[in-house]
């Protein structure tokens, strides 16, 4: 579900109201807590000194209100937990003896809220002690927010409370789903399941697909008659270790599984099946919770990439800055309207003209926006890998498309420094321009072969596209998107904030398909080019090719419309869809990896909890959980990965890493639905 907007400081759009935990985007009980602490220390540094009455009302009993109450309680201020279910009641939900995990062990416990691996009966007989000291009321849910000169007020099911800050760590839950069939009220069908083993002797249904469903029917088997209903063919979405015992109990007897099977309704005694009428003497209906959307927004909370008329607003602006930007690069009197004939003439300074200032802006937002990128994933993380990532796309895009073309260029070409002929060759000193085909492959840099080049230029341009891009490719996947590429670059800085709108799913997965056109296109134009250079002919089809090109694709494609949508669709907008060479780089990965010669591949053991954050902040919209819930291997013949490891590094258990292909047959890579 979308998260609500949040501010560095994990403040939501109604000042003074905090959110921490997994609302928050806090999965793991450790990092929930170590956000219920840190919201817990800057309300404290704010407040500075507890006010007489209600301090700090916290909406949730779970690690994360626990964890916050205990440290402003031991700051001296007043606090009050109202909770509509019960004390840690995610955990009460769990089946009896689950482990629970500190993960990530690399970090240490934040807060005076007890954590240890341990079963769930002990984790919540220590977090009973520590509650025992803390005001709680439970039963009781928040229904209403609303600030006033003093703070906040806050409605709830049993009263109304006055504040001076309000932490809301309810989580993600919501309400259990229904089926909505006929019957499903009856007192022996239930949404939850709290203590399997006190059933003993029942004939028990169990419905749904997902891990809870597969972990009732498993632990339920062990003293009842279990049927096992699921409207799906297969468990795709289950753990691995549960999808095998999950076979051996079906194997054993000891659950009866009913695929592709709906539930009708349900009576005395009975439930009626699409696959015919069973006879049951209670039912679990296990399939997942309603998002609390509703809920966050009757409070006020604005939920990222919800639409409203200041959105609209924005879009129009961003539409707009872009357009100027792009359509004034074009060049005096190439501009587009209302900018023709005077547009790059007054963006133009110091001599310098709007092409040059382009770079000027293009390398600064993407230094102060990648140093910040760098933070948030290298520094915060503690991950050199993203450190190391963020540095080499700075770093390229300062050196090879920035100095190199700009300044270094014209020194060499001075100073003689690429050799006395080269700097007197005027095919080759007065065209700078090319020297963007240092590291831009063709066909992103789409001019490397045509155009009266020298040969210089032809046979690196030759060299990078069809023999460097593949050897990195074969060691590194399509990497060269992340580490290298400027375009990609914006994409990974400016628009880093906006990685988790990248549009997901199998239709916006089939969309990836535009960019063979684009390829196909480049190709032929090249082609064409290439004709009317060197015998002459295809003179104006290739010209007609090249003008469209031109404005359909290098401005449009790569420019206006795709960093125009950054905040709205993230930021791998042009090399997602578009980009020519991110598809012939995908070529390449494809047969490598097929042949099983590829070294890039992501791996993922039985740690996965099926949080969903690396799937949330992947930027080409792979759907990474089901991979590591399968702990099927994600490569580049069955996802369009471009090697950013950002899903690594997001994943609080640990799950994901790189590796090579493994040594099995390609063709017997098992290949999920949503397919990227």
């Amino acid at each position: 579900m979308s998260r609500p907007v949040l501010s560095d400081q994990l403040e939501s759009n109604i000042p003074g109201l905090y959110i921490a935990g997994d609302l928050a985007g806090a999965p793991v009980v450790k990092l929930a807590m170590e956000q219920g602490y840190q919201v817990a220390t800057r309300i404290a540094q704010e407040l500075g000194a507890p006010g007489g009455a209600l301090d700090v009302l916290i909406a949730g009993a779970g690690a994360a209100g626990l964890n916050a109450a205990l440290e402003l309680q031991s700051c001296g201020f007043r606090t009050l937990i109202i909770e509509k279910a019960a004390i840690a009641s995610t955990i009460e939900d769990f089946p009896e003896g689950k482990w629970i995990y500190d993960e990530p062990v690399s970090r240490p416990v934040e807060g005076k809220l007890w954590l240890k691996e341990s079963t769930k009966e002990e984790l919540l007989d220590q977090w009973r002690q520590a509650a025992a000291g803390l005001e709680i009321k439970t039963g009781e849910a928040v229904t209403a927010v609303i600030r006033i000169a003093s703070g906040l007020q806050v409605t709830t099911t049993g009263g109304t409370y006055q504040c001076r800050r309000m932490i809301l760590a309810t989580g993600q839950r919501g309400h259990p789903r229904w089926l909505g069939v006929p019957g499903e009220d009856r007192p022996e069908v239930h949404h939850r399941l709290y203590s399997p083993r006190h059933y003993r002797q029942e004939r028990i249904l169990v419905v749904g697909g997902g891990n809870s469903a597969v972990e009732a029917a498993l632990v339920l088997s062990e003293q009842n008659q279990v049927t096992l209903c699921h409207r799906g063919a297969g468990f795709s979405r289950v753990f691995r270790a549960n999808s095998q015992r999950l076979k051996q109990a079906e194997a054993s007897g000891r659950i009866e599984v009913r695929r592709s099977t709906e539930v009708k309704g349900f009576s005395p005694g009975e439930v009626q099946l699409s696959s015919g009428n069973l006879p049951i003497d209670r039912a679990f209906v296990l399939i997942g919770a309603e998002a609390p959307a509703g809920f966050l927004n009757s409070l006020g909370l604005k939920l990222e990439a919800e639409w409203s008329w200041t959105r609209a607003l924005w879009l129009l602006l961003s539409i707009l800055v872009s357009y100027t930007i792009y359509g004034v690069k074009q060049g005096h009197g190439q501009e587009f309207w209302p900018y023709r004939g005077w547009g790059y003439h007054t963006l133009s300074f110091f001599d310098k003209g709007w092409s040059f200032w382009y770079t000027v802006l293009y390398t600064g937002l993407m230094t102060v926006f990648g140093a910040q990128a760098m933070k948030r994933w290298g520094f915060d993380k503690k991950d050199r890998f993203q450190i190391a990532r963020y540095a080499s796309l700075i770093g390229f895009q300062w050196i090879f498309f920035f100095l190199i073309p700009e300044f270094l260029f014209a020194w060499a070409v001075k100073y003689q420094w690429v050799g006395e002929a080269l700097a007197q060759d005027p095919n080759f000193a007065q065209n700078a321009w090319r020297s963007y085909g240092l590291v831009y492959a063709w066909p992103l840099f789409f001019y490397t072969f045509f155009g009266a080049p020298h040969q210089v230029w032809v046979v690196w341009g030759a060299t990078l596209s069809f023999v460097i891009i593949p050897i990195l490719v074969l060691f590194h996947g399509k990497r060269y998107c992340t580490w290298i590429c400027g375009c990609g670059g914006l994409a990974e800085t400016l628009g880093d904030r906006w990685r988790h709108l990248a549009p997901k799913g199998p239709a916006a997965i089939n969309w990836e398909r535009m960019n063979i056109i684009v390829l196909v296109a480049a190709a032929v134009i090249t082609v064409l080019m290439l004709g009317r250079d060197a015998v002459h002919a295809f003179a104006k089809p290739a010209d007609w090719g090249i003008v469209w090109y031109r404005l359909i694709v290098d401005t449009w494609l790569v420019g206006i419309v795709p960093v125009a949508l950054y905040p709205f669709f993230g930021g791998k907008i042009w090399c997602r869809y578009w980009c020519p060479l991110a598809k012939l780089m995908e070529l390449f990965a494809k047969a490598f990896t097929w042949a099983r010669w590829s070294r890039f591949a992501i791996h993922a053991d039985d740690k996965c909890i099926a949080c969903g954050e690396c799937t949330r902040y992947c930027q080409v919209g792979i759907d990474v959980m089901q991979f590591a819930l399968k702990q099927q291997e994600l490569n580049n013949a069955n996802s369009s990965c471009i090697g950013c490891g950002i899903c690594i590094t997001a994943c609080p258990m640990g799950v994901l890493s790189f590796g090579p292909v493994a040594a099995t047959s390609a063709t017997k890579l098992v290949q999920i639905t949503s397919k990227s």
